[in-house]
């Protein structure tokens, strides 16, 4: 097959982990007979140096030619004194505008070979195996007005948590979507006993849990699923939340891991190209240095495979070859310890690609998977 992929490097370890995943979507195509096109757009504060903007118009229009979308990140202190609409982050928050990426799925899973690498402890982790659904396009994030005010004389801000019932269903409904394929459980997320918009977000997921009599659905408050992640991760399938929550819950969710390096994302759309990214920052101060984990870029670049184009195999196969050389003891430095062989982004790359080419695509894979 053909595929139109649309890369945007952005900014600091961006560059690297962006490089790495390419040379791992080019292996594939090689193994498996098909042809990828690359085509490149600039975003986040190396978009504003050049051209003035976090998200030109350019590069929103090589996204919907697309068939997907990889994604770097964005940001560092260089922009940190920019006005606030012509921030790196900026930019982010519009291509999901732009493309209608209204959900954002993050796999979370256990793998044994880094069970050291967690802080927790290895009877706590072991086994799971679940994805947060974060809603992505409202909320506090997108709320108007957002803005410093004076009241009654003195300085003040406020921020608006801003949300349609149609952008709850959306949502919600794909978590069920999604858990009819996996154990048949969704955890609601919300903060019901004090905020109105959460009172909305259980009714309708309420509503939503009758169309799916084989999916069990549980509420729970969001600083207790904070406490649950850490305590007792296995219980958790499907959980789906808002924005702001989802976006916290999934960054402690890494501790399972060890690293920010090694967990993907996938944004999806309600009627253009679905954009992959790695949830960790641009890491300015390893950028440019060959030290960054490019593993979450790798893995996002598998679930491109998957729900973009439908190649299931192809997307084991990724899958499996990051879960080899992670047995064989290999780490890059943000997930080393004193067994294992520490590697550089191009070196980790390389050992992907090879055992990738040389190995058989299997269904058996333990990975992080959507």
């Amino acid at each position: 097959m053909k595929g139109n992929i649309a890369v945007l490097p952005g900014d600091g370890i961006g560059k690297e982990v962006t490089k790495g995943a390419v040379e791992i979507l080019e292996a594939v195509a090689q193994k498996f007979g098909h042809e990828f096109e690359f085509q490149y757009g600039e975003i986040g504060g190396g978009a504003i140096d050049n051209t003035g903007s976090p998200l030109p118009d350019e590069t929103v229009d090589i996204c919907r030619k697309s068939d997907a979308v990889l994604l770097g990140a964005v940001g560092g202190p260089k922009w940190d004194n920019h006005p606030v609409d012509i921030r790196p982050e900026r930019g982010l928050l519009k291509i999901r505008k732009e493309l209608n990426l209204y959900a954002n799925l993050r796999p979370i899973s256990y793998y044994s070979s880094l069970s050291e690498a967690s802080p927790l402890k290895k009877e706590l982790i072991e086994g799971a195996d679940f994805v947060i659904v974060r809603e992505l396009t409202g909320g506090l994030y997108f709320g108007k007005p957002s803005e410093r005010v004076t009241r009654e004389g003195k300085d003040a801000v406020v921020d608006t948590l801003f949300y349609t019932k149609e952008e709850m269903h959306r949502i919600i409904k794909l978590a069920f979507e999604l858990a009819s394929n996996r154990t048949k459980k969704v955890t609601s997320v919300d903060k019901a006993n004090v905020l109105e918009s959460s009172r909305m977000w259980r009714e309708t997921a309420e509503e939503i849990a009758k169309e799916y009599p084989d999916v069990t659905l549980e509420h729970m408050l969001v600083d207790n699923a904070a406490m649950q992640l850490i305590r007792n991760p296995k219980q958790f399938d499907v959980v789906v939340t808002e924005n702001l929550f989802g976006d916290i819950l999934s960054d402690e969710a890494s501790v399972l891991t060890g690293s920010l390096g090694m967990l993907p994302s996938a944004s999806i759309s309600t009627n253009g190209p679905n954009l992959y990214e790695p949830i960790h920052g641009s890491a300015p101060d390893i950028a440019g240095q060959n030290l960054a984990n490019p593993i979450a870029t790798i893995l996002s670049a598998a679930s491109l495979l998957r729900l973009s184009f439908g190649l299931e195999a192809e997307a084991n196969a990724v899958e499996q070859a990051v879960e080899a050389v992670l047995e064989k003891g290999f780490r890059t430095g943000d997930i080393a310890d004193e067994q294992s062989t520490k590697l550089s982004t191009s070196e980790m790359v390389a050992e992907i690609k090879t055992v990738l080419l040389a190995q058989e695509a299997t269904s058996n894979v333990t990975g992080a998977r959507v």
